[in-house]
């Protein structure tokens, strides 16, 4: 596999990437392949243009090095509840998750572990797809800013294209959703994702005839994933309690109908789920109520034990990132 570099990387001293790559890979050029006047033509295999199409290839972070680390409001909680960290029955569950998705016929991924990164496993927040390709974001928490480098290798070596890298500010995927084709909407609360980075991600959907949605909330929130999560096409549970009105009447006229879960779900990940396609859903096994409203809705679900990883702040949508869905 031959690289060909076309410019620099400049790294400052804060770890953020400053300057866009353009690198080509066995011919085919997979950094900033976005057009700047729109029209950026899609890739034959990767992408995804919703987050309920049938889920193919997934992206999760390796759990080698996760342990909990205070930062957000539930890890927060955890401390304080003096919950006892198990790491071999977190690997157990992060095991039975995997399999979970590959019983579901998802072909899953995962990156190589980088030591000193011990929230990797959240492969989410460092690159989010698109129908063009990767984004690679930029994280806040400095113990998190290294996550870029094992993502960018990884596209690199599976040949997948990125669409562009957000250099505007920290902004992290798990606040960014594809909702349904023509449609994107992406959060800020000013500290993990603030809005001059999302008005960057926002005008380059916009040049490609997108209707991009940005949204604000309280930063007690740690992402847009913690508040929302579409299960199928026309389907989503909001933390009703958390959200903006404006939100739900956006949704709503988007022809999606909402589950509603309280505060105290959505403090245990309630939202945090991942849609697979053709009416099936992963929910995490602590999510009772909303499993059994989902298996009324004819839905099937599959739930795995999540908890004490979801008890550093983040689940099952946190822990992965869609490489390809099938178009709807």
């Amino acid at each position: 596999m031959s690289f060909i570099l076309k410019s620099k990387v400049i790294f400052l001293t804060n770890g953020l990437i400053k300057q866009n790559l353009n690198i080509v890979v066995g011919g085919v050029m997979v950094l900033k392949v976005r057009n700047e006047s729109g029209n950026t033509p899609r890739p034959s295999r990767w992408g995804v243009v919703s987050e309920t199409g049938v889920l193919r290839d997934l992206l999760v972070g390796p759990i080698d090095n996760y342990r909990w680390s205070p930062g957000n409001a539930v890890a927060e909680r955890t401390e304080r509840l003096g919950l006892k960290f198990d790491f071999d029955a977190i690997k157990q569950q992060y095991a039975e998750m995997i399999s979970a998705y590959q019983t579901a016929g998802v072909d899953v991924h995962i990156l190589e572990a980088e030591e000193g990164l011990p929230y990797q496993v959240y492969a989410r927040d460092s690159s989010v797809m698109t129908p063009w390709g990767a984004i690679i974001m930029q994280l806040q928490k400095p113990y998190r800013r290294g996550e870029y480098a094992s993502v960018l290798r990884f596209y690199l070596e599976n040949e997948i294209p990125v669409f562009d890298m957000v250099s505007a500010g920290n902004v992290e995927g798990g606040d960014f959703m594809v909702l349904k084709p023509g449609v994107a909407i992406c959060g800020y609360s000013g500290e993990r994702s603030i809005k001059p980075a999302v008005e960057q991600i926002a005008g380059w959907f916009e040049k490609e005839g997108w209707e991009f949605h940005q949204y604000a909330f309280d930063a007690h929130f740690l992402h847009l994933d913690v508040q929302m999560g579409m299960i199928a096409n026309d389907l989503a549970v909001v933390c009703v309690e958390a959200v903006e009105p404006a939100l739900i009447e956006w949704l709503r006229g988007h022809g999606i109908r909402v589950i509603p879960i309280s505060y105290g779900e959505a403090m245990t990940m309630g939202t945090n789920i991942v849609a697979l396609g053709d009416d099936r859903v992963l929910i995490p096994a602590a999510g009772k109520r909303l499993i059994e409203v989902c298996r009324a809705e004819g839905l099937q679900v599959f739930d795995p034990d999540v908890s004490l990883i979801a008890a550093g702040g983040g689940s099952v949508h946190c822990m992965c990132q869609a490489l390809r869905r099938d178009p709807q």
